[in-house]
């Protein structure tokens, strides 16, 4: 059974930087891929960025390109979301998720395992 916790969230000024992490456990992670949503009060929950734990292939939304870099550390089975010139608009709870195939990435439904959450607010 795939289990992903989020760490790393918290609260930080406009323009600063936080790093969350995803711990994942209970497969063998190297086909699937990982992703971050977020999702704001009132909002649906939108796809932040995707990577391809084989290859490390990566794929962000417009809004957070350039500032945003996700990554793996495959030895820890570990997934990272750096965060950086943070805005009042980047305030949600963030989630890490998990799914076996690359493709139509935004699709909520598509992931089949994903972790509590954890809280980013950006103060303005």
């Amino acid at each position: 059974q795939v289990q992903l916790v989020e760490s790393g969230g918290g609260l930080v000024q406009a323009g600063g930087s936080l790093r969350l992490s995803c711990a994942a456990s209970g497969r063998t992670f190297s086909s699937y891929t990982m992703g971050w949503f977020r999702q704001a009060p009132g909002k649906e929950r939108e796809l932040v960025a995707a990577i391809r734990w084989s290859g490390g292939t990566t794929y962000y939304a417009d809004s957070v390109k350039g500032r945003f870099t996700i990554s793996r550390d495959s030895a820890k089975n570990m997934v990272y979301l750096q965060m950086n010139s943070l805005k009042s608009e980047d305030t949600a709870v963030y989630y890490c998720a998990a799914r076996r195939v690359w493709g139509a990435l935004a699709s909520t439904a598509e992931y089949a395992d994903w972790g509590q959450g954890t809280q980013v607010t950006v103060s303005s």
